[in-house]
């Protein structure tokens, strides 16, 4: 395997450093070293999971023990490796941290870091890629420029600015120069190493994951693919007006550099900001709540697919008319972004509804029409979607996840049969899977007095709209009319009965939780 690799690495170097921002020695060079780095890396994980797995335990406990150790030995020595070669290499180690439904939470917790803590690119290679992307200096642009980052990412860093024609404060969003270097050579190195895990684990396939990165790289290393997403979902909202949301203005984009409106905020779990600004942890949580169902069931269908800690800020506002809250969440990065079809949103709002009201038969039925889920293979689709166990949630799906969710599902051989489950599936759905998990973080992580149980009411409200709208639609395409007791009439009132009904319901649910919390 090892030889493989090193022979197809030496093969791309050779096809691709003459187009390279650097020497030919240097990159066959830095491409050999980030190349030996991850196969070792691979081979110390591989070996020590072998060792520990073919051990012979006294009991399930001190089984169980041992392989939590080699999660965090090889946790710890995979984030080692994927700092250092850097790239998308943090791009992969922040997929894992949000797969908490699928890999032990010894991997997600050591993950969990890549979020916020990306090596920064010199301002000199900056510099250097806005004379070789727009034929002028960074100079020409810019009165003032920033040099330390306010933020930096896998892909890219943002730089606060001042615009040279205008005066006006403005974020620059640069990608990472290096990424053109060696991305061919890092998105093949990430396949082969993925492959490779079936090969020694037959039953642990990630080949999706590597398929899925290689898809979602490509749109999102493309800036001005990136504005035009902003733009669009900015003027979803703004002909909606009812959300406390606000997406930054773009003032300009290239494939590699994006200037938009600069936004004062903090991260959107920052407790202390909250309290002193009198902002509410549960309206937060329910607005986001809403944001997000919104892009997932309403008419654009456009969903915001990476919504962790670091592309969400919180703001102070004054209460308008226009404005129901005391803030507004600021949503960045718009690099990555899916179309829900109607066809899946409704499908989708109906397993959902089917999950909220524990009715296995519909779960069933629409786990097929969502994804091609056989009947015995549903409650490993259900738990993906809600990051539980079917047992567990079979008692109910508000309660908190219990800490030994993990265990449970390691000892049940969970983890592998949901595996070689998301191979299949479709891939928006993958995304799905990601940004309900992100979506979950982000509500525990703000610790709201209600749990998940306001976010599932709210959730139900949108999937209930979803039903009534396609109900409405069926009723209207027969074209019946005549009376008014025609059974078009009837059908159109128990349309209207049958969402009031679940839409009161769950007001009343949420006024429950409000009383007596």
């Amino acid at each position: 395997m090892v030889f493989g690799i090193g022979l197809s690495v030496m093969s791309i170097s050779a096809l691709y450093l003459f187009s390279v921002d650097t020497s030919p020695f240097r990159y066959i060079g830095l491409a050999t070293i980030r190349t030996l780095r991850l196969i070792s890396t691979a081979a110390l994980c591989f070996n020590d999971y072998r060792r520990t797995i073919n051990f012979n335990y006294l009991n399930e406990k001190e089984r169980m023990y041992a392989m939590s150790l080699c999660h965090k030995r090889c946790a710890k020595r995979t984030l080692s490796c994927l700092e250092k070669n850097g790239g998308i290499f943090i791009k992969l180690g922040q997929h894992l941290s949000s797969m908490s439904y699928l890999i032990p939470s010894e991997w997600t917790s050591a993950m969990v870091c890549l979020q916020d803590k990306c090596p920064s690119s010199s301002v000199d290679d900056i510099k250097k890629m806005f004379l070789d992307d727009t034929g002028k200096p960074l100079e020409d642009f810019f009165s003032f420029f920033d040099e330390k980052p306010v933020g930096v990412a896998s892909l890219a860093q943002v730089h606060r600015a001042i615009m040279r024609e205008t005066g006006r404060e403005v974020a620059v969003k640069v990608q990472h120069p290096s990424l053109r270097n060696f991305m061919i050579i890092d998105v093949f190195l990430t396949k082969k190493i993925l492959s490779s895990i079936k090969r020694f684990f037959p039953e642990f396939t990630l080949t999706w994951l590597s398929e899925e990165m290689e898809f979602s790289l490509l749109h999102e290393l493309n800036f001005k693919e990136e504005a035009e997403n902003a733009i669009r979902i900015k003027r979803h909202f703004e002909k909606i007006k009812r959300f406390s949301v606000y997406i930054p203005e773009i003032i300009w984009s290239e494939k590699r550099i994006l200037i938009m409106e600069y936004i004062k905020g903090v991260r959107i779990d920052d407790h202390n900001y909250m309290l002193a600004n009198n902002i509410s942890r549960n309206e937060v949580s329910a607005e986001l709540s809403h944001i997000f169902n919104e892009m997932i069931f309403g008419d654009d269908g456009y969903l915001h697919c990476d919504p962790h800690g670091g592309n969400l800020l919180i703001r102070s506002r004054v209460k308008t008319s226009q404005l129901r809250y005391n803030f507004e969440i600021v949503l960045l990065d718009h690099g990555l972004y899916r179309q829900i079809p109607l066809d899946l949103q409704r499908s989708y709002a109906k397993l959902w509804l089917s999950i909220i009201n524990m009715n296995e038969k519909d779960m069933k039925q629409y786990s097929y029409e969502v994804a091609g889920i056989s009947e015995d293979k549903f409650h490993l689709f259900t738990s993906a979607i809600t990051g539980r166990n079917f047992a567990s949630l079979k008692k109910s799906i508000v309660k908190k996840k219990g800490n030994n969710l993990n265990r449970i599902i390691v000892t049940q051989g969970f983890i592998m049969r949901l595996v070689e489950l998301l191979n299949d599936v479709p891939r928006i759905m993958l995304l799905l899977f990601k940004t309900n998990d992100l979506l979950r973080s982000l509500d525990e992580s703000l610790r709201t007095t209600y749990g998940p149980k306001r976010t599932y009411s709210i959730l139900g409200k949108y999937c209930a709209r979803v039903i009534y709208q396609e109900d409405l639609d069926k009723l209207y395409s027969k074209k019946v009319f005549g009376n008014y007791w025609n059974p078009f009439l009837a059908q159109y009132l128990f349309c209207i009965w049958k969402y009031y009904y679940i839409v009161a319901s769950l007001y009343i649910y949420e006024w429950y939780l409000f009383i007596f919390g």
